[in-house]
């Protein structure tokens, strides 16, 4: 095959999208033998450094995030895998959550084409043309390598057993809390969807995680025990306590327990740690303790000092992201009704009377139990697409919350219900909740209310990109 030489990122991005891609709804077997074929023709380019691999229903982004930027304070050079995105297609692909050039990413891109294009499926094992998952994976490892990374933290994108990140070889995993999301992949119940969470788990391998439901934890640390994996769960071997939350992010104290890992122990004085984040919302101390955890295990001697100033400076997109102060506006793509629950409260906490939501969701999403969560605390409640990448059913979505509000409108264009949420907020002086979909962050993010110069108070209103 004749070598592509890319110029582009957008020309990248066009390329990925021509394959089969499951975030859109579209329809594959998932399986790993294709997966494992293309990297071996490509040298296996998700070996060679230290390795983190995090899968869970929610937070596992974070926790990722939290842990790629404690090992960048350490001065390790640190890959960073993780999904959606939100702007760019190069945000799934970063140094510690900063831009790699783009030279390298289409250098990455270059190799990954030169495998696969033009090739008719037969050519690949089982028959089936690669996913636009499994390339921007495989463009992920291949650019990790190309920079010569010291070490690489891998979002799982979907369950863990199958996906297409499974294919590491980790020197921990890590697992946050399970819940029902993706049923018709994954499974109809907890213990099905733990079970599949629990596949990214290597005999031997130390295993952290944080499960408030006991059938997911059994259900994982049976798998642990099983392959002779080491276990390390979240209020068990280290106890979260003095948790904060305000407008400035979240702080915490990690407790030891006789259990701790020798490693944590030792970066904590008096058999304690506090820590504190930029990521706003309560959740973020149990991540906080399970990415402690989990880089307790790695084989790097990690100061208390380090770990501090690493989960300090981490942040994210649309994870209750505060966009702007007047009015006070957060963007977080919470799409489950636990993960809608856990921002409710903090926005409930922070956030000004009166309240206005913005909400939409896919069509796979369980938008009456977030209707019910949700609307009996706004004022005003507009429920429109979030945006035209994922199918969505705003009708259905709009029915759910008339049940339980009489405030809320429909309207399908999504820049008109940015548009109006916005003005709503601005005229009654209170704050806007968007929520139900990362798509419908992005559209937030790119729409023409946040672009006009003043319509939003800056410089809190955009985030560096």
């Amino acid at each position: 095959m004749n070598a592509k030489h890319f110029t582009s990122i957008d020309e990248v991005y066009d390329f990925v999208l021509g394959y089969v891609n499951v975030e859109k709804g579209q329809a594959t077997e998932f399986k790993l033998d294709r997966m494992r074929w293309m990297a071996n023709e490509l040298g296996n380019p998700q070996l060679g450094r230290i390795t983190v691999h995090v899968a869970g229903s929610k937070g596992k982004g974070s926790v990722a995030t939290l842990i790629a930027k404690a090992l960048q304070a350490l001065g390790l050079r640190a890959g960073l895998y993780t999904s959606p995105h939100i702007l760019s297609w190069k945000e799934r692909i970063t140094e510690a959550g900063l831009d790699m050039p783009d030279e390298i990413i289409l250098k990455a891109a270059d190799e990954v084409f030169s495998l696969v294009e033009g090739r008719a499926a037969a050519f690949f094992p089982g028959c089936e043309l690669p996913t636009y998952f499994e390339l921007t994976t495989l463009i992920g490892f291949c650019a990790f390598r190309l920079a010569g990374l010291d070490a690489q933290v891998i979002e799982v994108g979907l369950g863990g057993r199958l996906d297409s990140t499974n294919i590491v070889s980790p020197d921990v995993c890590a697992i946050t809390p399970i819940e029902l999301e993706h049923t018709q992949f994954l499974g109809p119940t907890i213990p099905l969807i733990a079970a599949e969470k629990a596949g990214i788990i290597k005999g031997n391998v130390p295993v952290c995680t944080m499960q408030p439901r006991p059938e997911a934890l059994e259900v994982i640390s049976a798998k642990a025990k099983s392959v002779d994996a080491p276990c390390f769960v979240v209020g068990r071997d280290v106890i979260v306590s003095q948790v904060g939350v305000d407008l400035t992010g979240t702080r915490c104290r990690l407790e030891a327990t006789q259990t701790t890992p020798p490693a944590l122990r030792a970066m904590m004085s008096e058999r304690s740690l506090e820590l504190k984040t930029s990521l706003v919302g309560s959740i973020y101390a149990g991540n906080m303790a399970l990415a402690a955890l989990a880089l307790s295990q790695l084989p790097v001697s990690l100061s208390a000092e380090q770990l501090q100033n690493g989960f300090a400076s981490a942040s994210m997109p649309a994870r209750f992201e505060i966009v702007c102060r007047s009015p006070f506006i957060v963007l977080d793509g919470a799409h489950t009704p636990e993960s809608v629950r856990t921002i409710l409260t903090t926005f409930l906490q922070l956030a000004p009377e009166p309240k206005v939501l913005l909400f939409a969701c896919a069509s796979d999403k369980r938008h009456e139990e977030m209707a019910a969560l949700l609307a009996p605390h706004f004022e005003s409640i507009i429920v429109t697409r979030p945006g035209t990448f994922k199918q969505s059913t705003p009708a259905a979505v709009f029915a759910s919350f008339q049940k339980y509000s009489p405030t809320v409108t429909l309207l399908e264009h999504t820049e008109e219900a940015i548009q109006r949420a916005v003005s709503t907020a601005q005229e009654k002086g209170g704050s806007l909740l968007v929520t139900g979909s990362f798509y419908l962050c992005a559209e937030f993010t790119k729409s023409k209310v946040c672009s006009e110069q003043g319509r939003l108070s800056p410089p809190e209103y955009r985030r560096a990109t």
